[in-house]
């Protein structure tokens, strides 16, 4: 495909993508603020709990096959049939070892309850393990309108069996049906819209060494780093039980929910056109214009959120989670410290560094789950607190490091970076100090006049040339997500 083609593929698979990320994100709040009435912090805290466990056999059922499959130059259709069954044979593996060690995971946080909903949510490997490979066709195929739209389809249709059975009385099984429920859905989906089969068994005589070999060391990257990323929880669960876990798991799910669905798509975008770029300048200009999209939208966000968390918190959850803001100010600061290092994981995966990524994401991790341990003397705010510090000093790392291996315009991602952290500080403090000036009015008064007053002061800062021209950048990318 010619780089003219690849940039109207990235603006128009972009655009799609973030049509339906509007709607998802929007979606979620939706399922924080209705669920978070319906159920208990306790309740929320128990699937916490499993699902920090059921997370690593997600990690490993995938086995970083997707992304192998999306990222490999050439990938036959016999080939797609042995990862299907690859996918297949390990997700079932998983569910049987999650059965069988289901006691074992509710001894370690010392809660009963934990067998009964680990066994049930076994279930849910063999399901995505089934999808892996149709998604990871359908994302190839640079499909991202359907894609987009069965990541609606399935969280709507979710949302609305844990609605039901949340209000007539399921508890925290309400949560364990919306899990399953997501699940079954995406898979139906995906099957029908990637309109193919796959051999009735493995086929002999297929190179497959290739997407094995990247999907090993993607597979152990994500490992150290999911280990590194749920160690709060973790100590949380284990140090301060079942309420405090539940707390901490809302303000995550206010927050980093919606911030990975923007993540999340982007790399749906980014993995299969970055990986057809090459070493050509577009490669360059898609990566330095996807800091840009990703970024400000991002930064000024999470800016109103430090700026709001209180008043949001009641409003979107209601006065029983009085615990969540302090922390949700800290994940805030986290996100975006976060979302600046993202482009280098497009740029490991689209080019096959595999290997060097899981020597970064052991470093780094290591240095996350030192900061964790020791914020978790002050509590849950703590626990974040050292995350977010985790995170502000991982971000510059990336990029140095990424650059000592690969060709890559750190010095425009630098300063890429640290404009949008500018523009998102301004939008914080501009936010902050409408809270405060409104101080003992009702709390959607102070969420909406302080989101307005971010906005406002986000959009001064356009009058700096620099910005003014990234405004430019974004401006164009968006003409040509909807050009025809």
């Amino acid at each position: 495909m010619q780089p003219e083609g690849l940039g109207r593929k990235a603006a128009r698979g972009a655009a799609s993508t973030g049509a339906g990320l509007v709607t998802r994100i929007a979606l979620q709040l939706v399922t924080v603020a209705v669920l978070g009435r319906l159920l208990t912090p306790a309740q929320y805290g128990l699937i916490a709990m499993v699902l920090a466990v059921i997370g690593v056999g997600e990690l490993l059922r995938d086995f970083g096959l997707s992304s192998a499959a999306i990222q490999a130059p050439q990938l036959s259709v016999r080939q797609r049939s042995n990862l299907f069954w690859s996918n297949t044979a390990i997700g079932v593996l998983f569910a049987v070892v999650v059965l069988a060690g289901a006691p074992a995971v509710a001894a370690v946080y010392d809660q009963p309850k934990l067998t009964a909903i680990t066994r049930v949510l076994a279930a849910t490997f063999v399901i995505n393990a089934m999808m892996t490979q149709y998604r990871a066709s359908l994302l190839r195929a640079m499909r991202f309108a359907a894609v987009a739209a069965i990541d609606v389809l399935a969280p709507a249709l979710a949302l609305v069996v844990a609605v039901v059975a949340a209000l007539a009385g399921a508890g925290y099984w309400a949560l364990v049906a919306q899990q399953l429920t997501a699940a079954t859905v995406a898979l139906v989906a995906c099957v029908v819209v990637g309109r193919w089969l796959p051999a009735p068994r493995w086929l002999r005589g297929e190179q497959m060494r290739q997407f094995y070999t990247f999907g090993v060391f993607l597979l152990g990257s994500q490992l150290i780093g999911y280990v590194a990323n749920n160690v709060d929880a973790f100590i949380i669960g284990r140090r301060f039980g079942a309420a405090p876990t539940g707390s901490y798991n809302r303000a995550f799910q206010l927050l980093m929910n919606p911030l990975n669905q923007v993540r999340t798509p982007s790399t749906t975008v980014a993995l299969p056109v970055l990986s057809r770029a090459g070493l050509s300048a577009q490669f360059d200009r898609i990566v330095r214009t996807g800091q840009l999209v990703l970024g400000y939208p991002v930064a000024v966000g999470l800016g109103i959120v430090v700026g709001t968390a209180y008043p949001l918190v009641d409003v979107m959850l209601g006065g029983q989670w009085s615990a969540v803001p302090p922390v949700l100010r800290f994940l805030a600061v986290a996100g975006a410290m976060q979302t600046m290092a993202y482009v280098g994981y497009w740029v490991y995966l689209a080019r096959g560094l595999t290997r060097q990524l899981m020597a970064y994401t052991t470093v780094t991790s290591v240095l996350k789950i030192s900061l964790v341990l020791a914020g978790s003397t002050w509590g849950i705010a703590g626990v974040a607190g050292g995350y977010a510090l985790a995170a502000t000093l991982e971000w510059p790392l990336s990029l140095w490091w990424l650059s000592r291996i690969t060709a890559v315009p750190t010095r425009a991602l630098y300063g890429g970076a640290g404009r949008i952290l500018a523009v998102g500080t301004c939008a914080g403090l501009a936010t902050t100090g409408a809270v405060w000036a409104l101080g003992g009015t009702a709390s959607w008064v102070q969420v909406l006049v302080g989101a307005l007053a971010g906005v406002c002061a986000a959009a001064a800062t356009t009058t700096v040339p620099r910005v003014r021209r990234d405004l430019g950048e974004l401006t164009h990318a968006l003409r040509a997500a909807v050009r025809r």
